[in-house]
């Protein structure tokens, strides 16, 4: 039995779930509920019980009204799947652009550094986000629009001011990262340029980002997509208009030549674009909730429990960005040890391209995280785990096909996106690697996703910074066969590379022996997340 929480009110209100008025507060019993996330709520002597059960796993209310759990994750997968690979874009389209420009390989190295920056950005709104998806999900499975409008108006209250907060860290502490990437001095010029421009957008990429994990909490999926288009279309015309470079033996009429500029340019437009765009979807109520005034006014019991679910996860997604820019470093020392420039253009743009392989299983693992909210919220444990178990499943065989492209054509694949020698030459490598992971991949990314939706953070925190601390870095600087410089002030010196597979095995240290480590630890981290999953620890988390 769930617990009950007494008001002490003597009358049943009218409607538990109406809005209040443009100047009222979250009732009593809302805040109440916001507070304690329990199944039952007791008005007086009466009882509110979760409205969207479900008898042969069909959804009675909201937007998955009426669809069997097959037909939701359909519904609530394409849509992500096309938007992520849209998203994707934005960053393939930098990168296409910038090895086409004059500076070619220091152009590709500037923004390659600069996505890392950028991933970090998106860490801040990606806290929030995965806060919000999963209490709209749940406040829309117990039936509770109401509670799931004040986590509407909160996330985009913290999401402008996270936006503002994160934009001025990056004007100021852009010149100071390319030293820790060991660019050159025109990619480091070129890398600044390009993230002051960026750090300008930030604010409209924290609400665009905010509000697309809202919409999926409340069972929208298609809304985002529309987004991704608009925000696609105006980043791809402006850069191309801006930059000066030529595609498919296009070149803009406008006349301008800006280089960098122009790229980073189209990037912040598009996130303009795009945020307008979805506030004005948020604002019409399409998705089931509401965006009103009234609800971003600051209230302390919802902001308390998307900061009480946001922490965990940036704790463990920014340890994760940590421990991916150790790799980054490595593959800077591992350029300067090998006399070889370029490098880290190399890397991003594999990157890039293993982006599109995992976007299936990143799409359904949005439904999964939606699904299992919204099926524990209604009090349906045994549905959550099926439909994850299910999204598994799909998102294996989805991304195993990609994988075996990857196989099959890497070097045409890496054709596609740059000419430029160094690349050619390490890029098909480092996707062939990658497309041998992509099962175990899978399982990782959707397991992980639907444990976000159900609540799980702290768990997903743990295991992630297990596998990035006790796995991917002590595997990834063995295998690179990078020495790494200790700085002066705490003695100077090199600690030396152990270079154990070159002794073992007679392998060349380079850049395909880091991504070998890499993919190595993504096995193993598919491995913790379903033995979480199996342990079913994550179906009993209270948010």
């Amino acid at each position: 039995m769930p617990r009950v929480y007494s008001l002490g009110l003597t009358h049943r209100p009218d409607n538990p779930d109406r809005e209040p008025s443009e100047n009222a507060p979250l009732r009593p019993e809302e805040t109440l509920y916001a507070e304690s996330g329990k199944e039952e709520l007791v008005v007086g002597p009466t009882t509110i019980t979760p409205a969207n059960l479900v008898d042969d796993e069909r959804f009675k209310t909201g937007r998955l009204a009426g669809l069997t759990m097959w037909s939701a994750i359909l519904f609530l997968a394409w849509p992500v799947i096309i938007e992520s690979m849209l998203n994707s874009l934005v960053g393939l389209v930098d990168t296409k652009l910038s090895a086409g420009l004059e500076q070619g390989v220091a152009a590709t190295d500037a923004i390659g550094g600069a996505s890392y920056i950028m991933w970090l950005m998106g860490l801040v709104f990606m806290a929030l986000g995965v806060g919000a998806t999963a209490l709209i999900s749940r406040s829309v499975g117990k039936g509770r629009i109401g509670v799931a409008n004040a986590v509407l108006g909160q996330t985009v209250l913290l999401s402008m001011i996270s936006g503002l907060v994160v934009g001025v860290l990056v004007w100021f502490f852009a010149p100071g990262v390319p030293l820790l990437l060991k660019m050159t001095p025109e990619a480091a010029r070129l890398f600044e340029e390009y993230m002051r421009i960026i750090a300008i957008g930030v604010p409209a990429a924290s609400v665009l980002f905010a509000l697309i994990a809202c919409s999926r909490g409340a069972g929208d999926s298609v809304s985002p997509l529309k987004v991704m288009i608009v925000r696609n279309v105006v980043n791809m015309i402006v850069s191309w208009a801006f930059s000066g470079v030529e595609i498919f033996g296009f070149v803009s009429p406008l006349g301008f030549d800006w280089g960098v500029t122009g790229i980073a340019l189209g990037t912040i437009l598009g996130d303009l674009a795009g945020a307008l765009y979805i506030l004005h979807k948020a604002r019409t109520g399409s998705w089931g909730i509401k965006l009103k005034a009234i609800r971003m006014r600051p209230h302390a019991v919802t902001v308390v429990r998307l900061v009480r679910l946001g922490i965990p996860n940036f704790l463990e997604t920014f340890g994760l960005w940590i421990g991916n820019f150790f790799i980054i470093a490595f593959v800077g020392l591992l350029g300067s040890q090998l006399m070889t420039d370029g490098l880290l253009g190399a890397h991003i743009i594999g990157i890039r391209i293993e982006a599109f392989s995992f976007m299936p299983g990143f799409g359904v693992g949005m439904a999964a995280a939606t699904l299992a909210g919204q099926y524990l919220g209604m009090g349906r444990p045994d549905l959550a785990k099926k439909a994850v178990w299910r999204c598994t499943v799909i998102a294996s065989g989805l991304m195993g096909f990609f994988g075996g492209v990857l196989i099959v054509f890497p070097r045409q694949i890496t054709a596609m996106l740059s000419t430029q020698p160094i690349h050619l030459q390490e890029v098909p490598s480092l996707l062939v690697v990658c497309g041998i992971v992509q099962v175990p991949f899978a399982i990782g990314i959707v397991l992980r996703s639907a444990m976000r939706g159900a609540g799980d953070v702290k768990a997903v925190m743990a295991l992630t910074w297990t596998a990035t601390y006790a796995v991917r870095l002590p595997l990834a600087y063995v295998f690179s066969g990078v020495d790494i410089p200790v700085p002066a002030f705490l003695g100077g010196g090199m600690i030396m590379n152990p270079d154990l597979p070159m002794q073992w095995f007679d392998l060349e240290p380079g850049l395909t022996m880091l991504w070998i480590a890499l993919c190595c630890e993504m096995v193993i981290r598919g491995a913790f997340f379903a033995a979480r999953f199996f342990q079913g620890g994550w179906l009993k988390v209270k948010i």
